[in-house]
């Protein structure tokens, strides 16, 4: 009781005609962009959370060094 070949197509087709084959490729260019720039953001933040983390923690050594 699955879905079937023919209701995929049907479906696709429906989708097609509703919104042309120009507004469906740009709009999975728009979502290529976004994850694109999600991962580029993903990379970035990385990043700066290990040099925020190194960045404590001298900051905290300052610190108890210099109450000692």
């Amino acid at each position: 009781m699955g879905i079937s070949f023919w209701q995929i197509a049907i479906v696709v087709v429906l989708v097609v005609l509703l919104f042309g084959r120009g507004k469906i490729s740009s709009l999975m260019g728009d979502v290529a962009k976004g994850i694109k720039s999600f991962k580029k953001g993903m990379s970035s933040d990385s990043g700066t959370s290990s040099d925020s983390n190194d960045q404590s923690k001298s900051d905290t050594d300052k610190d108890s060094n210099s109450q000692n």
